[in-house]
């Protein structure tokens, strides 16, 4: 067992003892002004039933974190446990969409193919949140799909285990 104060000299465990809850994984997706903007985020939570609000949050030090805290509209994609690489292509590069499955909307925002779910949403507020942008969104039409969630947990991608 380890106790310790968050600070700038215990940053990493902090982000590894973070790191030992197990989050689901979606890619953000928006039309930046230079086309095609994604990013994988597992900081993902709903807000409220009525209205249908969901949050998730950016890192200010992220090249797209002023695409994302800029734009009007977004879609938030659950990603299946099959999509591990579409997660890590972005986390990397956000302004590559080609040779993957997608469409534009009615927003104009790229929506994945492939997806559990997809939230097709509109920004509705932009919070401080320390070294993070907190963006608040009203869900404004869900696509629902079968399959089994991608999960992340201690810096690894992973998948449910059931046992009867």
């Amino acid at each position: 067992m380890t106790s310790f104060k968050p600070g700038p000299d215990t940053r990493r465990l902090f982000r590894d003892a973070l790191g030992t809850f197990g989050t689901g994984v979606t890619i953000v997706t928006t039309r930046g002004p230079d086309g095609p903007c994604g990013i994988t985020a597992n900081s993902f939570a709903s807000v409220s039933l009525d209205p249908p609000l969901v949050l998730w949050s950016v890192d200010v030090g992220s090249d797209r974190a002023r695409i994302f805290c800029d734009a009007t509209h977004s879609a938030i994609h659950v990603l299946g446990a099959h999509q591990s690489d579409t997660a890590r292509h972005f986390a990397k590069s956000g302004h590559r969409f080609e040779g993957l499955d997608w469409s534009e909307g009615e927003t104009n925002v790229p929506l994945l193919h492939g997806a559990l779910c997809r939230f097709d949403c509109e920004t509705v507020a932009v919070h401080d949140g320390g070294d993070h942008k907190i963006l608040v969104s009203k869900v404004l039409h869900t696509t629902l799909a079968p399959g089994e969630p991608l999960l992340f947990h201690g810096g690894r991608f992973g998948r449910i285990h059931h046992h009867d």
